[in-house]
């Protein structure tokens, strides 16, 4: 059977450790960790900001970010993908492979303008996402994409969506007003939800990134984000609620896609149940990894074309 390169080191660790203690002790060790390690989220909820640099996080005034990275794991060092841009960077988010492997490498990929093909994909010519993974193992699963930058959604077969809205202007607030009823909704369904706003990356591009302008952009996401959790709290969903706070690259002066640390260095963060409280990830984390642990976390296995690896280190 073939395997990925991401587990080729490990199952060849283990046929050596096979060889020593025999093919059963090693058969019956690995069923029971994968028992362990089983999980069965009822709710994940992506909350993202386009270009957020780390250190225009850590001076914005952000409460309800902060609060929400208090109560899990996060990091400050989580690297993005190459180059540092929107839409190659989402698709790694949420297909677990960097655009080498999803083919996505410029803003301007469509379905028929692209430069290098994906290594795999579906029947209508899309690489495996997240929603469609989710949709062909979690029975009953409630996907969601909210977006207000209308390129964002290229890279996705839609037909894997139960709901999508599209917001004209930057516009935020319909994009929470919508999702919080789609949760409302589904609350008693599993439930994947993508809630992405690009206001704060258009606020770098026109007057700079970490200027006031950018700063403040940074803190009315914030607000919206207050808004999402307490409404999750007032309905009783917070806390069986998994909530992922991503980013896709920073900037610097009026622009990004380079290699410097201020756009290749970004904030990435979970809390939710199972997931450790204030704590501080440490080890090498990148954002094809955010799908991986999407899926880990509703106990569905990755495909094979898929690199990401699940940050093992945040889960109690």
């Amino acid at each position: 059977m073939a395997i990925s390169r991401r587990d080729f080191c490990k199952q060849s660790l283990a046929a050596g450790v096979a060889a020593m203690l025999g093919p059963v002790t090693l058969d019956a060790r690995d069923k029971s960790r994968k028992k362990k390690n089983k999980r069965n989220a009822k709710r994940v909820l992506i909350l993202t900001f386009d270009g957020i640099r780390v250190d225009g996080l850590q001076q914005a005034r952000t409460p309800n970010i902060d609060a929400l990275l208090q109560d899990g794991a996060a990091s400050m060092t989580t690297r993005d993908v190459m180059p540092s841009n929107t839409l190659p960077n989402y698709t790694s988010h949420l297909t677990g492979s960097g655009p080498e492997i999803h083919g996505v490498t410029a803003n301007d990929w469509t379905l028929s303008n692209y430069k290098l093909p994906a290594i795999e994909t579906d029947e209508d010519g899309y690489y495996p996402s997240v929603f469609k993974v989710l949709k062909d193992q979690v029975p009953g699963i409630r996907t969601a994409f909210y977006w207000n930058w209308k390129q964002l959604i290229n890279p996705y077969n839609q037909k894997y969506f139960d709901d999508k809205l599209f917001a004209e202007k930057d516009a935020c607030p319909p994009l929470y007003d919508r999702a919080m009823e789609f949760i409302g909704t589904h609350r008693d369904e599993p439930t994947f939800v993508f809630l992405y706003t690009v206001h704060t990356d258009h606020a770098g591009h026109k007057y700079s990134w970490m200027s006031p302008e950018y700063i403040r952009a940074i803190e009315e996401g914030d607000e919206q984000v207050g808004r999402m959790v307490d409404f999750l709290k007032r309905e009783g969903l917070y806390d069986e609620t998994h909530i992922f706070f991503i980013t896709d690259h920073g900037g610097i002066g009026k622009g990004h896609g380079g290699i410097s640390t201020e756009e290749m260095i970004v904030p990435w963060g979970l809390r939710g149940p199972g997931i450790k409280k204030g704590f501080t990830i440490t080890e090498a984390n990148n954002t094809v990894n955010t799908a991986s642990t999407v899926l880990h976390l509703f106990g569905a296995e990755q495909p094979l074309c898929w690199t990401g690896e699940v940050p093992m280190s945040i889960f109690l």
